[in-house]
Parts: C-alpha cells; sequence; structure tokens
C-alpha cells in the first residue's frame, strides 16, 4: 500500500466496529479524505484523543481500496479546547465543519483554500474576539464566494444595472439603492427585475454582509443586533440554497 503524509482539520468522526472509527480530514494536499483509526476507541490507544472534530492533525496515512488507513497522528492545534465551555462558539464551529464538508464533496480533491477558510475561522472563534454568529458568518460568505457563489451585492444580480450596496453609498448617490435581495437571482436585484417573494433587507445589513465578505470586523462588530440577526438569515437562506442540502447545525445556531 502507497504511504503518505498529509495534515488538515477533523471534520467529524464515525464508529466502525468495536473499536475502529472513520475519520473525515479537510486535508492540505489531499482534500477531503475519509480514513479508518484502529483501536481508537479503545482506553489504551495511542491517538484516539488526537482525532476529535475541530482538531489540526499531522497524518501518516496509507491509501487502501475505499478507505485509508490512519498510522500515525501529531497535533498540531486542538482548535476545540476553547470551544467547548462556550456553547454559543461551540456551534457555529460545528456549523463551520459541516459547511466545509459539504463543500468538499468529492473525495480526494484539493481544496486548500477551503481548509485556510476554516483554519482562520476555527482560530478567530478560539480567539473570541468577535461574535461567533459574526465570524460564522463570514465564513459561509467567503466560503460561498471560493466556491463561485458570492452573492451580489453592489449590482442588480440579474441585469448588472449599478446599485449600492451600501448606504453610505446609497446616500452619495442621491438615495438610490438596490431594495431587494433575491436567493435565486444570487443577490441584490433592482426594482425592474426584482421577483416574487424576494426580500428587503435593511441597508445597513448589507453594509454588514459586505464587511464580512471583506473582513471588516471594525464595522461589523459595531452593528445592530437586528441587522445582524437579518444578515444571519440570510446568509444561511442563500448557503442551503447553492448547496441544496440543508447545514443541520445551524438550526443549533440560531437556538442561542
Amino acid at each position: 500500500m502507497q504511504l503518505y503524509r498529509d495534515d488538515g482539520i477533523v471534520l467529524r468522526t464515525q464508529k466502525l466496529g468495536e473499536a475502529d472509527r472513520i475519520i473525515t480530514v479537510l486535508g492540505r494536499s489531499s482534500g477531503r479524505v475519509r480514513a479508518v483509526a484502529k483501536g481508537v476507541r479503545r482506553t489504551k490507544s495511542r491517538f484516539g484523543a488526537r482525532l476529535e472534530p475541530f482538531t489540526h492533525v499531522d497524518l501518516m496515512l496509507h491509501a487502501g481500496r475505499s478507505l485509508d488507513v490512519i498510522t500515525q497522528a501529531e497535533v498540531i492545534r486542538p482548535y476545540g479546547q476553547p470551544l467547548t465551555g462556550d456553547y454559543p462558539r461551540y456551534t457555529a464551529g460545528v456549523a463551520m465543519l459541516e459547511t466545509a464538508e459539504r463543500f468538499t464533496p468529492v473525495e480526494k480533491e484539493p481544496a486548500l483554500r477551503q481548509l485556510l477558510l476554516l483554519i482562520g475561522g476555527l482560530r478567530a472563534l478560539g480567539e473570541g474576539a468577535h461574535d461567533p454568529r459574526l465570524v460564522l458568518d463570514a465564513f459561509l460568505l467567503r466560503s460561498l464566494a471560493v466556491a463561485g457563489y458570492a452573492p451580489a451585492l453592489r449590482e442588480c444580480a440579474r441585469c448588472g444595472a449599478s446599485g449600492n450596496g451600501s448606504a453610505g453609498d446609497a446616500q452619495a448617490a442621491g438615495g438610490r439603492r438596490l431594495p431587494a435581495f433575491a436567493i435565486p437571482a444570487g443577490g441584490m436585484v433592482c426594482a425592474s427585475c426584482r421577483p416574487p417573494g424576494a426580500a428587503s433587507p435593511a441597508a445597513p445589513t448589507v453594509d454588514l454582509m459586505l464587511a464580512l465578505l471583506r473582513g471588516d470586523w471594525e464595522n461589523a462588530d459595531h452593528s445592530e443586533r437586528r441587522h445582524q440577526v437579518e444578515c444571519s438569515g440570510l446568509v444561511a437562506a442563500y448557503l442551503q440554497w447553492h448547496l441544496e442540502h440543508s447545514i443541520r447545525s445551524l438550526r443549533h445556531v440560531e437556538r442561542v
């Protein structure tokens, strides 16, 4: 069997038989990999605790026919430690892991940008400098952008007409702004292109989405709670529409 080495974030684990686990890892070189860790559920396992979700690990693996086999695991950084005692941060982190897995549907297809986004998101959660839901929404928006699904916020998603992604821009342009957010259309739309059922987000909500995409934390951190809630709802709906699959862990985040 071919032996190879990679590092990555453990996304999830599944029981296999009486003593083994299947470990899903988003690797730096290999993309998403599912591998068997033999005997890790035994109390005397050498590296069972090193293969928990949120952990950045350095792995040695044997390539197998259906599942690879982990032969060695060393912890690079345990991102889960500061999250386990903080429910809002923990649930946001779980949603990040699930989203990263959904955005890497093909096994062993390199996804370095997605991995780097995930590492950055988990690091930000662990540092606790920002509201965990803001960190999650920033991660979700940037993951969408990496996948080619960034929402249009400064121009009409349908006709391309120039609009105003922010309240400040709208004021400078004489009060004109894009009035609606249409998920199937791909973002903000003008009045002429607005489909039935499109949302009408407040201008500061659109400002917040732009700030999260750009990493403008000064403005994001000072946004009002009601606009954060509206932003989260739009981002979650937009994400799940493009993935064509629900992110189950988002339900727990929304209860926080």
